[in-house]
């Protein structure tokens, strides 16, 4: 009774639960999971305890509240040009991974290929595995992190079902750009590949990059789903609040599944962002505010021996040490987090075959004082 095959049976507790652990083990500063370490807008508190107040306390709308999918639309409209129908084209989820999950639940059959672009987030492989699909990974060309189209195609085959993007990028902090979705769009035209596109990171970009949403591109808007989260957008990562938007033959299969696996998400938060989404500076400041973060920690760690690579945006920078160390990622991250009291992230876990770059990744979403009291322990190695 106590042993079965099991449907994962190469995955074990995640990276960041680990790292956050030991963090906590050895009271070290946690630069590894990417959460903020700063208060969210005590306005939008203030909405969510006015709705339960209110009442709003019960199961909301199986797909979302109504006027809070409103919202998503017009925002969508006004962001990316695109014009979705809140009925049929918008669900609210109980996060951004849930969606990525039930968008890959809804579609993948025993066989289905999916293509994904590595370092990639460390839930899509699994999530592909437990629903009978094959990943067939593409490696992103180092340091730069850009796209090897050519690669990409070779990739493809009969089997090909979906493609997993993801911009701006987590780990890496690239981005996509304008002519990445144009070579997209000219790989899938005339098959049946369908895109997951992963943006929840999709208000945090620097240097005056404008996010390429595929919300975008009606070519490619008609085989997509494209998942974003609340929670990075609104610094409260706990509420585990997201959406999803596909076109209405997608959004049916994926209800299909959601209904089945959380049928409504909190309902008033989601009383609280419908009203808080009229607020635009809220996201639309989220570049700048990022973007003085990643400066002042760079300027922070300007005498530590690092080498940091470019970030385009999301909550992350990498970092080379194999100047100074030929230690393999994971037992890196460890002695620092021992040590040196800083917890971070081996990128080698965003790969599947654990290629090591000798590269490490910090989340630098945090208060100031964090930042300084890191960058002060991290400037004493040697």
């Amino acid at each position: 009774m106590n042993a079965f095959p099991s449907k994962l049976p190469h995955v074990g507790t995640t990276i960041f639960t680990v790292m956050s652990s030991l963090a906590l083990e050895h009271n070290a500063i946690n630069l590894s999971q990417g959460f903020p370490d700063f208060p969210m807008d005590p306005d939008l508190i203030g909405l969510v305890s006015k709705a339960m107040s209110a009442g709003a306390n019960q199961y909301t709308h199986m797909n979302g509240y109504i006027p809070l999918r409103g919202q998503i639309a017009s925002k969508i409209e006004r962001l990316y040009g695109a014009s979705v129908d809140p009925e049929t084209n918008i669900t609210v989820t109980p996060g951004g991974t849930y969606a990525l999950y039930t968008a890959l639940t809804c579609v993948l059959h025993p066989g289905d290929e999916v293509i994904v672009l590595e370092p990639a987030y460390d839930s899509y492989i699994p999530s592909i595995e437990v629903n009978g699909g094959i990943a067939v990974t593409v490696p992103l060309q180092f340091p730069s992190y850009s796209i090897d189209w050519e690669r990409v195609r070779a990739a493809v085959t009969t089997k090909t079902r979906m493609l997993i993007l993801n911009t701006p990028h987590n780990p890496t902090g690239s981005v996509w750009k304008a002519s990445d979705f144009l070579e997209l769009q000219d790989m899938v035209r005339g098959t049946r590949i369908l895109i997951l596109s992963d943006e929840v990171y999709e208000h945090i970009t620097f240097d005056g990059y404008q996010h390429q949403s595929i919300l975008r591109y009606p070519e490619l808007r008609e085989r997509a789903f494209a998942c974003s989260s609340f929670g990075k957008s609104y610094h409260c990562t706990g509420w585990k609040i997201g959406y999803c938007v596909a076109p209405a033959w997608l959004t049916k299969e994926f209800r299909k599944v959601h209904q089945f696996n959380c049928f409504s998400t909190n309902t008033p938060a989601q009383v609280a962002l419908a009203t808080y989404l009229d607020n635009y500076e809220a996201y639309e400041s989220l570049p700048g505010f990022f973007q003085a973060k990643r400066d002042y920690f760079l300027e922070l760690m300007r005498d530590s021996p690092f080498a940091f690579l470019d970030s385009k945006g999301s909550y992350f920078i990498l970092a080379s040490y194999k100047h100074f160390s030929q230690e393999d990622d994971k037992e890196f991250s460890v002695r620092l987090t021992k040590d040196h009291g800083v917890a971070v992230i081996p990128v080698s876990v965003f790969y599947r075959d654990g290629k090591d770059d000798k590269v490490i990744r910090f989340c630098f979403a945090k208060a100031e004082k964090t930042l300084e009291e890191a960058a002060l322990r991290l400037r004493k190695l040697r």
